[in-house]
């Protein structure tokens, strides 16, 4: 534990932190990639260069920083943290790296209000820390190998089928190459793949949520085809069936977790279904006893993906409501057949579905999730009632 004098040295430095802003941690990592560039392959490079990472930490620094005295304020943010790592296959000795540059930069950026007590100061609060995710990343790492199918690292997988979803999305099913059987996960975990490829400076690993209910010997995922993704976009067009590709076990803290005569509304907006689809698809393979009401947003019909899935699921069950809307429909697009509403989603349209009981479970763009919130609290539901998950850096609604 810290001693009080320490935390109210890294309590002073607040403003500094506060000051310094998401430059902080840029240098933080421009820092640490010219240093050790061997990191390149385990983080996502894209979320450098979109500044997403940065702010993301950042804010987890000044957060860790503003709750010192209570760090029991952060475990929902350490749990999620520690989940994303162990996709990202992270190291403890990786975890030393980090406290030097990040002690390094606070002392080129910080200038004569760094002192050595501050140095000192952080350094006792960056071990601290580190050793609650190393020691929890540890516990999930053998939670998951332990298990029936379970591994840890990466294990090779073919793909057994890829299907278009949609103009934008497309389906991949992997298969152990050994043959096994594969750990089960709860829906709205994601799997992580370990791509080196010769398009690819570095070996890339990216999470994708699966996207269909567990079966105990192949994983789903549905990857869009970001604009200018170099990852997602590489999957599109150059991996086919019978392709080989590393695989991370499942992980992540964006579960499905409802009795079963709870309530259920899952509310995403384009590529954001994919733990959604997931979500249900256990649901209903678990004959859910209460209303599952699927609510989704996307362009048009061309990038709907799993219409017809969806519409066949909900011809089959009766408890199982749908509704859809469309930005901006194509002409070929017909409403009631193909779409409900058109413009952005407008949850008052379906009040009879938001009751306070029920769970909500959200994903799609921040501007999306955003919105359902608003508009859920605005319909008398509880924020404790609302889960979500934001692809990439986790940022706050």
């Amino acid at each position: 534990m810290l001693d009080q004098h320490t935390k109210d040295v890294v309590k002073s430095t607040i403003p500094l932190l506060e000051a310094a802003g998401p430059a902080l941690t840029k240098h933080f990592y421009q820092r640490m990639f010219e240093h050790n560039p061997e990191l390149k392959d385990v983080f996502n490079l894209s979320h450098q260069h979109s500044g997403g990472q940065p702010v993301a930490l950042f804010n987890a620094v000044a957060a860790y920083a503003k709750n010192i005295d209570n760090l029991g304020a952060l475990a929902g943010a350490v749990e999620k943290i520690a989940h994303k790592h162990t996709g990202f296959l992270i190291k403890p000795e990786q975890y030393a790296i980090v406290g030097g540059h990040l002690l390094a930069t606070l002392q080129e950026l910080g200038g004569e209000a760094v002192t050595e007590e501050v140095l000192s100061a952080w350094g006792k609060a960056y071990g601290l820390l580190a050793d609650i995710f190393i020691n929890r990343e540890a516990e999930l790492y053998k939670q998951t190998a332990d298990k029936q199918g379970g591994w840890q690292g990466t294990r090779r997988f073919v793909i057994k089928a890829k299907q278009v979803e949609s103009s934008v999305i497309t389906s991949f099913v992997l298969a152990p190459v050994d043959g096994e059987a594969v750990v089960d996960f709860v829906p709205g975990q994601f799997l992580s793949l370990s791509l080196g490829h010769e398009q690819l400076e570095n070996t890339e690993i990216r999470q994708y949520s699966l996207s269909d209910a567990p079966n105990g010997s192949t994983y789903r995922i549905s990857v869009k085809a970001e604009q200018g993704g170099k990852v997602s976009n590489l999957l599109h067009e150059h991996y086919h069936e019978g392709d080989e590709i590393d695989v991370i076990a499942p992980a992540g803290d964006f579960v499905l977790d409802a009795d079963a005569d709870t309530p259920v509304v899952l509310l995403s907006a384009g590529v954001g279904q994919t733990p959604m689809k997931s979500m249900l698809n256990q649901l209903l393979a678990k004959q859910h006893n209460g209303e599952i009401t699927w609510v989704h947003a996307c362009e048009d019909g061309e990038q709907h993906a799993f219409a017809a899935a969806i519409n066949d699921k909900t011809a089959e069950h009766d408890k199982l409501s749908s509704y859809v809307w469309y930005r901006e429909p194509l002409a070929d697009d017909k409403q009631v057949e193909h779409y409900d509403f058109s413009g952005t989603v407008e949850l008052d349209k379906v009040a009879k579905h938001i009751q306070p009981n029920a769970k909500y479970y959200f994903c799609g763009p921040i501007g999306f999730m955003s919105a359902v919130k608003q508009q859920l609290l605005a319909l008398n539901v509880a924020e404790s009632q609302m889960h979500y998950e934001v692809f990439g850096p986790h940022a706050s609604l």
